[in-house]
């Protein structure tokens, strides 16, 4: 590997991608969940327009659209609401008595009914897609950013490269801030970040807490309550010579149920480096 391109997988324009390649960008919440109304919106002034020239049954297709949009997009939630939502335009604007939903006609009332399953199948299995397409995504990420590191340490780059790649790694799997401790003149220092984070005495307490216990701690749990990151203490022959944190708090997924099977590789491949010269452990910036 050219140095270029070991240089281009550690750099820190390239290290906080805030979903995996391929992924929709997170919307916040009103976002995902007004769009899909204002979906079913279009859909009945849609349904107006073409309301003389297609018969009231087949007007329902019309708001499955939506759904399928909302499914692939947004997920279940966004969807169900654009299920619930259609069919009730349905009822309130295309079956006699109008602008009621009450429903008098049993051809009506098929309709209705025929909407709903039919746009909650298609919204669940348009959901599952968009799930399992997420899903690969992030393991393909995951992938790719062990394998930067791993990279990274077969080369024998400097050690401040490879901690710097490894706090990537982490930030990159985890989709949230990360950071690499080491023991520097007579504290916890932070070596290598990588997603802006921002540490409180909380955290470098904690840091130094896993360090000399060699125990992972968990941020907003006893004994470090007020800490915001996850610390996993790297262990080698030579002893326990840094720290690898997360901070879930700030990360764009949501935390994984086993986070410790993603740092433990990271851990793995840290630990099968060279150990760092404790009289040239880095300073704090």
């Amino acid at each position: 590997m050219s140095d270029s391109l070991a240089d281009d997988l550690i750099a820190p324009q390239r290290a906080a991608p805030a979903a995996p390649a391929g992924a929709p960008p997170a919307l916040p919440v009103v976002s995902r969940y007004g769009l899909p109304l204002l979906f079913v919106a279009l859909a009945t002034v849609l349904a107006f327009v073409v309301r003389h020239l297609i018969a009231a049954p087949n007007l329902t297709l019309v708001y499955v659209l939506p759904v399928i949009i909302a499914a692939t997009q947004f997920g279940w939630g966004p969807a169900l609401l654009s299920v619930a939502t259609g069919v009730a335009a349905f009822d309130f604007f295309f079956t006699e008595p109008y602008y009621s939903f009450a429903i008098t006609k049993p051809s009506d009332i098929w309709a209705a009914a025929l909407l709903l399953v039919i746009a909650a199948i298609a919204s669940s299995v348009a959901a599952e897609s968009r799930r399992r397409a997420l899903a690969s995504a992030e393991a393909a990420e995951r992938a790719q950013a062990l394998q930067a590191l791993a990279h990274v340490i077969i080369e024998s780059r400097p050690e401040a490269e490879i901690l710097k790649a490894a706090a990537t790694a982490l930030n990159r799997i985890f989709a949230a801030p990360a950071a690499v401790f080491v023991q520097g003149a007579g504290e916890v220092e932070a070596a290598a970040t990588a997603g802006d984070p921002s540490f409180t005495a909380a955290d470098r307490e904690a840091a130094r807490g896993a360090l000399s216990a060699r125990i992972a701690t968990r941020g907003e749990t006893y004994p470090y309550d007020s800490a915001r990151f996850d610390f996993w203490p790297v262990s080698t022959p030579e002893g326990c010579d840094c720290v690898l944190g997360v901070d879930f708090t700030h990360a764009t997924r949501e935390r994984p149920a086993s986070p410790e099977l993603f740092v433990e590789v990271v851990a793995a491949y840290l630990a099968a480096r060279p150990p760092i010269p404790r009289a040239s452990a880095p300073r704090r910036p």
